[in-house]
């Protein structure tokens, strides 16, 4: 089908605002990048896969304004032994950030792309146009073609402490492009932390291949700046016994897109994605997962929760794959939204295509107000009416936040939705 010209112009001029960098090994994929995204076109409102979220902001010349707020609360994972790695609005600060060694992990910049970097040559943009099949993420393909800086993470054993990236939003109006590449050795084992607001808009690709029996833990708190908006992908590929779990915490923000999209290529993988987020007003917030299952007995689960109030709107759409020959599949998703007033949406969109007859698949969306029993129930017993809707709300999001097998980081996780609560519902 011809692109309409309306959307060509537009992405055209999307492209004209942007520097393509040149000079290196990421080259070849970066102009095959930017080939995939002139010959699709920007996202636009009518296209189905963005039926429910409106992508003009992220997609127009020039980023929105965004806010910046005095935050009062501690750093986030502040309490945890990690190495950090600190980008401000997009670029990365040496001085913020620790010494990039650490002892099983080689970890080198995009920026430093003159550097010959064969292992990410191989994977540099590769999941991300391997994702463009059955829909078009062409906002991925833009970020690998202008992507202008990110890290590049080889893990070769198993790491003792996580790496912490670490996103600072200092301008109004920044604009920023990061791509992330991360390459799992055979048993080696990673915790990767995301955390900070980014920039007043951002767009993330994380590309993350996991070999036979690798293991790979993420966690990601979006937040805190409420006018920001982001794009964010996250391909992932895992190999034989591997195993892959990420859980994102969302608090504010007025344009959120997260897409997963995730391959289970060797018998016996694992894949569990997650999310928890909690938004108000204007608050519009996507989750848009795609698991294929291409192998045997694998095991995938979808666990997403949503809490919205005073108008703010939440989006699902979340498809198990499973093709044929993938016997003995387990996937399971579930999507859910508490909805704290009658002016709120949630919106979604689960899906389930099998051509395996030896399965295992379950879905489910759900959404509703708070239990009135159950509230009764605690303002019997001396609970003030705003605690009691706060001790619900948490206890609702709670089967998202257990996803984390780390109990340290499910504390973190859980003071900040406490924060978020105490601040906006009273």
């Amino acid at each position: 089908m011809a692109v309409p010209q309306a959307k060509l112009d537009e992405t055209e001029a999307r492209i004209a605002s942007l520097s393509l960098p040149s000079g290196g090994w990421s080259d070849v994929a970066r102009r095959d990048a930017l080939a995939r995204l002139r010959a699709t076109g920007l996202p636009g409102r009518r296209d189905e896969y963005w039926k429910y979220t409106r992508p003009d902001t992220l997609v127009q010349a020039d980023a929105p304004h965004a806010a910046i707020h005095a935050n009062d609360e501690a750093p986030m994972f502040d309490g945890i032994d990690r190495l950090k790695i600190v980008f401000v609005d997009g670029v990365f600060d040496a001085d913020a950030s620790d010494d990039l060694t650490l002892d099983g992990v080689k970890i080198d910049r995009l920026a430093d792309s003159s550097t010959d970097i064969h292992w990410a040559r191989d994977l540099y943009g590769t999941l991300e146009s391997k994702g463009q099949e059955p829909v078009v993420r062409s906002l991925a393909a833009l970020n690998t073609a202008f992507a202008t800086d990110g890290v590049l993470i080889h893990v070769s054993a198993k790491v003792t402490k996580p790496i912490n990236l670490i996103y600072l939003h200092e301008s109004e109006t920044s604009d920023a492009i990061l791509h992330h590449v991360v390459k799992i050795d055979a048993g080696a084992e990673l915790t990767l932390l995301e955390n900070g607001p980014a920039a007043a808009r951002f767009n993330k690709v994380i590309e993350v291949d996991i070999a036979d029996t690798g293991i790979f833990h993420h966690v990601c708190a979006q937040g805190r700046d409420h006018e920001r908006r982001a794009a964010t992908h996250l391909f992932t590929r895992l190999g034989e016994e591997s195993v892959f779990k990420s859980f994102t915490l969302t608090a504010n923000g007025v344009m959120t897109r997260n897409e997963c999209v995730i391959e289970l290529t060797g018998d016996n993988a694992t894949a569990h994605v997650a999310g928890a987020c909690v938004g108000d007003g204007d608050f519009h917030h996507d989750d848009t997962v795609f698991i294929t299952h291409d192998a045997v007995n694998c095991e995938s689960r979808q666990v997403f929760k949503k809490v919205l109030r005073n108008g703010a709107t939440g989006v699902f759409q979340g498809k198990i794959l499973v093709k044929a020959g993938a016997q003995k599949t387990d996937g399971y998703q579930i999507s859910q939204s508490l909805l704290l007033d009658g002016d709120s949406q949630f919106l979604a969109k689960p899906e389930l295509e099998i051509y395996a007859d030896d399965v295992a698949c379950s879905h489910g969306s759900t959404s509703g107000a708070i239990d009135d029993e159950a509230l009764f129930y605690l303002r019997s017993r001396g609970v003030p009416v705003a605690a009691a809707t706060n001790l619900l709300t948490l206890a609702f999001l709670a089967e998202a936040v257990e996803e984390i097998e780390d109990s340290a980081l499910a504390d973190e996780i859980v003071r900040r939705i406490e924060g978020w609560l105490l601040r906006r519902l009273g």
